[in-house]
């Protein structure tokens, strides 16, 4: 007698993932990425980004999102964390605190994987990580309609002048800027 199939038992993913369910077996494992782990993480961000060409314009588009020198230079400055499944890095995000506040930084989870509450996963884990400020801030492109939904269902609340977060704790290039909100969380 042929044994039967063995079906994933789902069940709903920790915190709040806007009904998005992870299977039973790929729950992630997350964990501080290391100098090892650049590459992968690249392939992570770079694939992620390219629906940004959906809403960004023409000359605000970059592919490839992320070079290794700019890996480099966010890695002097924050933590990154990554989220594994069954090995392989499906999702990354960095903590930077900058003076009074921590900065959510760089989300990005693969097409193939998102929709499964990864990103919130990565959220929690790094909000949980925050030590010794008040304030996380997060910057996301105006357009970025996953990241804003995700952001305001986790309870952070868009900031009235984004321009000023942005100039007071980023350094990101004057085209980004003008495109971009700010969300922020009390702690």
């Amino acid at each position: 007698m042929p044994e039967p199939a063995v079906q994933a038992v789902e069940r709903p993913c920790l915190g709040d993932c806007g009904g998005a369910i992870l299977p039973d077996m790929t729950q992630p494992e997350i964990r501080t990425l290391l100098a090892s782990d650049r590459n992968a993480a690249l392939a992570v961000i770079n694939a992620a980004a390219r629906w940004y060409r959906e809403f960004l314009p023409v000359g605000e588009f970059h592919d490839p999102e992320m070079s290794p020198a700019q890996w480099d230079a966010e890695a002097r400055r924050m933590t990154w964390f990554g989220a594994f499944i069954a090995g392989a890095l499906v999702g990354v995000m960095g903590l930077e605190y900058v003076r009074d506040v921590a900065l959510l930084r760089h989300a990005y989870v693969l097409a193939e994987h998102q929709r499964y509450g990864i990103g919130t996963l990565l959220r929690e884990h790094l909000e949980a990580q925050v030590r010794g400020v008040h304030r996380i801030i997060v910057g996301t492109y105006g357009e970025n309609h996953k990241a804003r939904s995700m952001l305001e269902a986790a309870g952070y609340r868009l900031c009235p002048d984004p321009e000023a977060i942005l100039r007071a704790y980023y350094a990101i290039p004057e085209d980004r800027l003008k495109s971009s909100v700010t969300y922020e969380k009390s702690l």
